[in-house]
């Protein structure tokens, strides 16, 4: 079986090592979820599953500090992020607690059929089965705490595939819900590659797989899930848009840019500021502050307090991102600021004069970039945003509201931020997009409903 060490991005330094699992052992792991594991989490009661999830999240809560640390050295991202996301972890765990509670059925009124006035129809919600949680990188502490809290609120086992890269994180808060007493098999790790994850995808034990990742991994995943007819709910990519009208602010939409996109999860982040669109009357005084801004960025070891930006996941995805500064100045761009790479460090990158056409412009670019194009008409802007094949997020900066819902309406996507910026997500909020991002909402209100399906139940003369 393979060892993979896991490393620092930044130094290169091992922090530890973990082995992948087989085929034989990934079988019996979704065996045990669906035998021993399914039957437990059948036999909690609604305010048992709630006490276990709000024990984990005061588990979480009490090693928060050693947890950051821990997410910072294997993912990269800036330690003061890092415990903001762990901290989500917390909210999540105690959010899908009191969903557990509130799993309700209907009551569903015959009498509006001709001849079953007397009858009584009610419906049940009951879990789904097997819940495959299938992690990415650049959120893995928080994104695993949406998927695994929400099977279990919903009275599901799940079998977790935390991240290659940077598992440590997950397989220690794993561990936590083994220690709030979570029933045997309710909640399993497996280690792997895409090979496993699509082995989840197809494998009849499993009853729902639930990823965040790349649309071309999503539709892999939706190919191989549909063969047993499974559940399979999908958040992709993004190349989210911000569209800066010429009555907004620009310092105020210059840091949306910077927090949203620069020094936010080093720009490895879904809902992103990918496409910044600025009309052409506040353009140069927009880029003018985002300049001075990102001037400001401290880039550097992740683990040291002042860090704004640390490295990407590894030396290859840092190239992918200087690669994609380069052809976007190959295709008429200007690099204005940043672009420089050094091992797995991107120099935070400000790009103008981007043609609104460009192939790489179009293209989810994950890492600290901000392309800027110019419009002189707000439903330019709109048609170049819906343009993008993905519909996750996006962002208006105007001070009419009447413009802001206008164009809020007209965009396709999942989500739109009126005067901040698109990288926003709260665990109570349906998160998620058109198109090519998947069409699925995650959130705590969603998900917990989402992984359980609906019985009904019909008493035959219930009334006289």
């Amino acid at each position: 079986m393979p060892v993979i060490s896991v490393r620092n991005p930044g130094t290169g330094e091992p922090l530890g090592e973990v082995v992948e699992h087989d085929s034989g052992q990934v079988d019996a792991i979704v065996a045990r979820a669906a035998g021993e594991g399914r039957q437990a989490m059948a036999a909690l009661a609604a305010h048992e599953r709630e006490g276990l999830l709000r024990r984990v999240a005061d588990l979480i809560e009490s090693e928060l500090e050693d947890l950051a640390r821990l997410l910072a050295a294997e993912n990269g991202k800036p330690i003061q992020q890092t415990r903001g996301e762990v901290q989500a972890a917390v909210r999540i765990f105690r959010g899908y607690a009191g969903e557990a509670t509130r799993l309700f059925g209907r009551q569903i009124p015959l009498d509006a059929v001709p001849g079953l006035e007397r009858h009584l129809a009610v419906t049940v919600r009951e879990p789904l089965g097997v819940v495959a949680a299938l992690v990415p990188f650049n959120y893995p502490v928080e994104l695993y705490a949406h998927k695994a809290a929400a099977a279990l609120a919903a009275g599901n086992p799940v079998v977790v595939q935390p991240p290659l890269r940077c598992p440590l994180a997950v397989l220690r808060v794993a561990e936590l819900v083994q220690l709030a007493g979570a029933p045997k098999h309710a909640h399993q790790v497996v280690l792997g590659g895409a090979a496993l994850s699509q082995a989840l995808a197809a494998h009849p034990g499993i009853a729902a797989v639930s990823l965040t990742g790349s649309t071309a991994a999503g539709r892999e995943i939706a190919r191989l899930g549909a063969a047993t007819l499974k559940k399979v709910c999908l958040e992709l990519g993004g190349n989210d848009a911000l569209i800066v009208c010429a009555d907004a602010d620009p310092e105020q939409a210059a840091r949306a840019v910077v927090l949203g996109r620069l020094a936010r999860g080093n720009g490895q982040i879904c809902c992103a500021v990918k496409r910044v669109y600025v009309q052409s009357l506040i353009h140069d005084a927009f880029v003018d502050a985002l300049l001075t801004q990102t001037a400001k960025l401290v880039v550097g070891d992740q683990l040291l307090e002042p860090t704004d930006v640390g490295p990407l996941i590894a030396e290859p995805a840092a190239e992918r991102v200087a690669a994609a500064v380069r052809t976007l100045v190959g295709d008429g761009a200007r690099l204005v600021a940043g672009g420089g790479r050094n091992g797995a460090f991107v120099e935070p990158a400000v790009l103008v004069d981007v043609p609104a056409d460009s192939p790489a412009f179009a293209e989810e670019i994950f890492g600290p970039v901000a392309p800027v194009a110019r419009f002189d008409d707000v439903d330019e802007a709109v048609a170049m945003a819906n343009a993008s094949p993905y519909g996750l997020q996006a962002a208006v900066f105007t001070r009419d509201i009447g413009r802001a819902f206008d164009i809020a309406r007209r965009l396709d996507v999942g989500g739109v931020v009126v005067n901040g910026s698109t990288a926003l997500r709260a665990e109570n909020l349906p998160f998620g997009g058109t198109k090519d991002t998947g069409g699925y909402r995650e959130g705590i209100h969603d998900t917990a409903l989402d992984l359980t399906r609906q019985k009904t139940i019909i008493v035959m003369d219930a009334f006289r």
